[in-house]
């Protein structure tokens, strides 16, 4: 006895993919925007001491926390 899948039940399998694949890119970019809010609030914490051990100039810096979350 063979099994096939109905033509709906094919669909709906391959509905749901793309679904869940965009969920997961939300996700991954959600995350990275956190990740640069949370880097350049940490990069604006540093003296200039800690900058020069980085090998950051302050106007580097600067740009950097000029620059929106979502970039």
């Amino acid at each position: 006895m063979d099994r096939t899948l109905t033509a709906s039940a094919t669909a709906q399998f391959e509905s749901s993919r793309p679904r869940t694949h965009r969920y997961l890119r939300l996700f991954a970019t959600l995350a990275q925007w956190q990740r640069n809010a949370r880097t350049r609030h940490q990069l604006a914490q540093l003296d200039a001491r800690a900058l020069a051990d980085v090998g950051i100039s302050p106007s580097e810096r600067y740009q950097e926390l000029e620059r929106p979350f979502w970039r």
